[in-house]
Formats: C-alpha cells, sequence, structure tokens
C-alpha cells in the first residue's frame, strides 16, 4: 500500500455549512482506493449549551406561535456534528458517504465500492474529496483524512 495523501484539522462552529475540497494523485497501477476520514468529538456533552441551541431553534421554527413544552427540547438529544465525505475522479463523481460515523473506512475498486461510493475504473490523474462540515456544535471538531492506494498490475 503507498499512502497518498495525508490532512488533518481543527474546525470551530463558524465552520458549519463550509466544505473544503482536497486534491490527490492517483497512479495508473492502482487497483484499489483507501479512504480513512475520522472526527471528534461526536456530541455536545454540555446539556446547557444544547438546550440553549435547540431553544433558539424551536423559537425560530415553530409555526403560528404554537407553544412548546417546557422540556420538549429534550427529545432532540445528543446534537451532534456532521461531517461528510464527497469523492470524484478526475472525470466524474465518484459517491458521497453521508453517515453519522465518526470513524469511516472506505474503499473503491473497479468491481466493488463501500456504500454510498459507485465503483469502476480507477482512472489515474487529480482525485477529490470534499469534506462537508453541514453542523459543528461542538467548540472545536478535530478530523483527519487518509487516503492510500493498493497497486497491482491488471
Amino acid at each position: 500500500m503507498k499512502l497518498i495523501y495525508a490532512t488533518e484539522g481543527t474546525l470551530a462552529s463558524t465552520d458549519t455549512q463550509t466544505h473544503q475540497t482536497y486534491f490527490f494523485p492517483v497512479s495508473e497501477n492502482c487497483r484499489k482506493l483507501h479512504l480513512i476520514f475520522d472526527y471528534s468529538p461526536a456530541c455536545l456533552e454540555d446539556e446547557e449549551a444544547a438546550k440553549q441551541i435547540i431553544q433558539v431553534s424551536q423559537m425560530k421554527y415553530q409555526e403560528n406561535g404554537e407553544h412548546q413544552a417546557a422540556d420538549s427540547w429534550k427529545k432532540y438529544l445528543p446534537l451532534r456534528n456532521l461531517l461528510t465525505v464527497s469523492l470524484d475522479d478526475p472525470v466524474e463523481f465518484r459517491g458521497a458517504c453521508h453517515r453519522k460515523d465518526i470513524s469511516q473506512q472506505l474503499f473503491l475498486t473497479a468491481e466493488e465500492a463501500s456504500p454510498g461510493l459507485m465503483p469502476g475504473p480507477l482512472v489515474a490523474g487529480k482525485w477529490s474529496v470534499t469534506l462537508s462540515f453541514h453542523a459543528i456544535i461542538t467548540e472545536t471538531c478535530d478530523f483527519k483524512l487518509v487516503v492510500w492506494e493498493e497497486e497491482g498490475s491488471l
């Protein structure tokens, strides 16, 4: 196996609803592409902070001044960070993994792929992974992305 890309970072709540794209080279000899994507923490542990976030949202989205029970915010717990992965080869979109899993081990070959990704030729050239930061609920959220390839001849 050959490491072809690795990055990591720390996000803040201001990164919510943003995206970051990372580019990496895939060789002509690549027969299997692997991606590991991890982030943490998964959830906001501070219940009082979660309560404030939920209650602001309830006030914003309640219809016709409907009344909310005093503890109705609890049904939305736990509040989770949500980061997702999309993959493109040099020619086309190869899929997206929109899961709540904080640790994802993904793979792609000509014949098979992890759920959400599409198998097909592993075209040599510049590929990209887009990380979408849908919700960063915690003060900070750390992530790590590692990409490697298994080489071989046809």
